[in-house]
């Protein structure tokens, strides 16, 4: 339950920042034999591969147009509203986001062009187990759709009946989705990778997922596949300096921790008496909670740090650089524009992390495990890819033969410069 630490020496706040799914040699191991079975017996790997972890057979790996149509009847009509409702602001956020054809000219002559293209074969990864993320449905295919991505393929576990969960299999379908597969963790991401008889190879994969999900994506992405960033685990940071209810603070931290047992949720705060109450709240909401034993795994690997100095709560969210970063102060706005490394940020007590999971129109697919110091979380530009063009007129290659001919000799590059030469030479 949230060990608390007080202000730490910075020489500790390594080890504080570490993850409980950090580097696993034996899920590595697994996966590589999954990656290797599937590579090289396709379909035959995934249905062998079903019976050894799902304990179930895989007689159909594609759903149907049947199973969608009966799926889609049995989603409430609420949820259908409210499916609708959050897709029109994600669509809202994403449209804003579409990138232009530049067009600059660089010099007398020369006409430089970035163009973006959409990417051609998309795959999404939804996660399923014990929460099917029929939201992360919106998040990954909206955006597919408004960058109008020839190919979408989908795939995400069944559950013990071998059925799809009827609202990832509505939503795929609001959304456009024409062909989703009942494959799930590292054997569903090397099937999107490297193609099977069933499953069409992709150019880039999206989506969260465990931390096998999650090493299946980056081993993949050596030389197979492009991702669009690490994303495994759910976690989420607070801060707060006591000016928001404890109430609040703690729906945040649980709304994070109820994910999964290897979820991490941290609490960073300026006194002792701020930490007890909110800790003391997460005790007394976690009882109520429907998922109360992953809470409790998952509240065992996280951590409550104190720190008396604003500059140092300041330092640590950067060092930390959350998925989720909630501000629970008093000027949100003056601690975010300080705030270096964060997958999403959450202004103030009355922006709840749950709304950017939702539906206030921001992507959920976020960088995880620190690497929100490098990578952006899903947006419209993850679909496309930007293409240069360039044009030159003789008097263009002329202007900048000289240029081009002393940096290639130096080089050591004469055909380089033989390019421009012969071009020039009759002049």
């Amino acid at each position: 339950m949230l060990e608390v630490f007080f202000n730490p020496p910075r020489e500790q706040w390594e080890a504080l920042c570490r993850r409980p799914s950090s580097e696993n040699p034996a899920v590595r191991e697994r996966v590589q034999d999954i990656l290797r079975r599937v590579r090289e017996q396709g379909d035959e790997a995934l249905r062998a591969l079903s019976l050894e972890i799902d304990k179930r057979p895989l007689d159909a790996i594609e759903v149907n147009a049947d199973e969608i149509r009966e799926a889609s009847e049995s989603v409430s009509e609420p949820v259908r509203r409210a499916i609708a409702a959050a897709e029109e602001t994600i669509r809202a956020f994403h449209e804003a986001q579409r990138p232009q054809e530049i067009c600059v000219l660089t010099a007398p002559g020369v006409r430089c062009i970035q163009r973006p293209v959409p990417i051609e074969r998309v795959g999404l990864y939804i996660p399923g187990g014990t929460a099917p993320l029929f939201s992360t449905v919106l998040m990954l295919a909206v955006p597919a759709a408004i960058a109008q991505c020839p190919e979408v393929v989908l795939c995400t576990p069944a559950g013990k009946d071998g059925k799809v969960n009827p609202e990832v299999l509505y939503s795929a379908a609001y959304c456009g989705v024409k062909r989703i597969f009942k494959l799930g963790g590292a054997q569903a991401v090397a099937a999107m990778a490297y193609g099977t008889q069933s499953v069409p190879k992709v150019d880039k994969i999206f989506g969260p997922g465990n931390q096998y999900v999650t090493t299946a994506k980056q081993l993949l992405s050596a030389g197979t596949v492009a991702i669009d960033m690490p994303a495994g685990p759910s976690e989420v940071m607070v801060v707060t300096d006591g000016s928001s209810p404890a109430s609040f603070v703690a729906a945040d931290l649980l709304s994070q921790a109820e994910h999964g047992p290897d979820s991490q949720v941290m609490l960073v705060c300026g006194d002792t008496a701020t930490a007890e109450s909110v800790r003391a709240e997460v005790e007394r909401q976690a009882r109520q909670l429907p998922r109360a034993d992953f809470v409790r795994q998952a509240l065992d690997k996280s951590r409550c740090v104190v720190f008396p100095d604003t500059e140092d709560r300041i330092a640590f969210a950067n060092a930390y650089a959350a998925e989720h970063l909630i501000l629970a102060v008093r000027e949100p706005w003056s601690f975010s524009a300080r705030i270096t490394a964060a997958g999403s940020v959450f202004i103030g007590a009355w922006t709840p992390e749950s709304a950017g999971d939702y539906a206030s129109g921001t992507n959920h697919t976020l960088p995880t495990c620190g690497w929100a110091r490098s990578f952006s979380g899903v947006n419209l530009d993850s679909y496309y890819r930007k293409m240069t063009l360039q044009e030159l007129t003789p008097e263009g290659l002329r202007g900048l033969s000289q240029t081009i001919v002393t940096m290639a000799e130096a080089e050591g590059l004469q055909a380089h410069a033989n390019a421009i030469k012969i071009r020039l030479s009759d002049e």
